[in-house]
């Protein structure tokens, strides 16, 4: 096997290695460069014998790239391994985990913006929030603020800054909209790049979310993840990678209209979208105007409403597994509960009655995290 022919991983712990495209000559340096990064992200420390072997590099190149990431300051040697048997014991090398930060920031909240410094492996050593300015207020000057109070805050060098928007992002970092802002065409990334002076990303928060339940929260290949809060909207894996569509914008069902009975005006001007019924706004409105024997019914509604949203995308892409993300309180329960016998009732039994309906286990860092996995990925070559 070539070297830069062999196949990389794709995201999250244990999965398999998988063919990718054809690697030009050009780019085989930093495809093998990714290649032995994404292997010590996973597997750990290990000589450069093993991972001559797990990546199917020659030594001699594994020797190069390993010198080189060193003097980058992403690898380090980690001692020597215990000797079992004759001859000089291996000496160890693994990911300088703790040797550069990340900057994730979360946008989606309906009260405030998340933001937290993490470690390469997706731990939070610090955090900051700050409350979302009323709507006409400046909302790119609070983000602005509060990510360079989180690089002030990192004490190591920082390896990127991944951002979790609302609306439709496109693959520039381009906000093309996002209704709860009064964002369209805003190049949030290119501006926070020129302000920070630091590699951005930015990504929808849906789609930075499915990311981090699938590297960090054991989801399968297909799963789609409906993140609910400020707005509505889903991130979508399809065999183990993103789906984006072809105007960025899959994923986008919060304005969707669910029902015929019309229903509550949405901020985007239409009436009985499902943002309008189920984001965390106007879903607590209503309970909070209801009375404590009514709640499971309005939760139990919302729920059918999402159902409605959803039937069809399990039906056309045949998923298994439906992820909620966002306050517990108002999901879990009634409303998950009602989404999954929707989609019973509205799908082909035979193939679709164990569709699985659950809340991720990662509360409200699962855009931050997120965010580190697009750092990684873009910066590192590592998911």
């Amino acid at each position: 096997m070539t070297d830069a022919s062999t196949a990389q991983r794709s995201f999250g712990p244990g999965r398999a290695l998988r063919t990718g495209a054809k690697v030009l000559p050009g780019q085989a340096r930093g495809h093998n460069r990714s290649l032995v990064l994404q292997t010590l992200y996973h597997g750990g420390a290990m000589s450069r014998a093993d991972l001559a072997r797990e990546t199917g590099l020659t030594r001699v190149t594994i020797s190069d790239l390993v010198a080189e990431l060193i003097t980058d300051g992403f690898v380090g040697e980690r001692g020597v391994r215990e000797a079992s048997g004759p001859g000089k014991p291996a000496t160890l090398v693994d990911i300088d985990r703790t040797g550069h930060r990340i900057v994730g920031i979360d946008l989606s909240g309906s009260e405030a913006f998340l933001g937290a410094v993490l470690t390469l492996d997706g731990d939070i050593v610090a955090r900051r929030e700050v409350v979302v300015p009323p709507r006409g207020e400046d909302v790119l000057e609070t983000v602005i603020a509060l990510a360079r109070d989180l690089v002030a805050d990192s004490h190591a060098p920082v390896l990127g800054v991944g951002v979790g928007s609302p609306g439709v992002v496109d693959g520039a970092g381009v906000v093309l909209t996002a209704p709860a802002f009064g964002w369209v065409k805003l190049e949030l990334e290119a501006i926070l790049t020129r302000a920070l002076d630091l590699p951005v990303l930015v990504a929808n928060d849906a789609n930075a979310a499915v990311l981090a339940e699938y590297t960090f929260g054991g989801a399968g290949d297909d799963v789609l993840l409906v993140k609910i809060g400020r707005g509505v909207g889903a991130g979508l894996l399809t065999g183990g990678q993103p789906l984006r569509g072809s105007r960025h914008a899959a994923g986008e069902i919060g304005h969707v209209t669910v029902g015929t009975d019309g229903g509550p005006r949405c901020i985007c001007g239409k009436v009985g979208c499902l943002e309008a019924w189920i984001a965390v706004p106007p879903l607590s409105a209503r309970l909070s105007e209801a009375d404590a024997a009514d709640a499971d019914g309005i939760l139990g509604d919302a729920g059918e409403r999402l159902g409605i949203a959803l039937a069809p995308i399990v039906g056309a892409l045949d998923l298994s597994e439906i992820v909620l993300s966002g306050p517990p309180e108002l999901l879990d329960g009634a409303l998950a509960d009602s989404v999954a016998s929707t989609l019973r009732a509205r799908t082909l039994a035979e193939f679709h009655d164990d569709v699985r309906v659950r809340m991720t286990a990662q509360g409200q860092d699962i855009v931050l995290r997120g965010a580190a996995v697009m750092v990684l990925s873009g910066q590192l070559g590592v998911s």
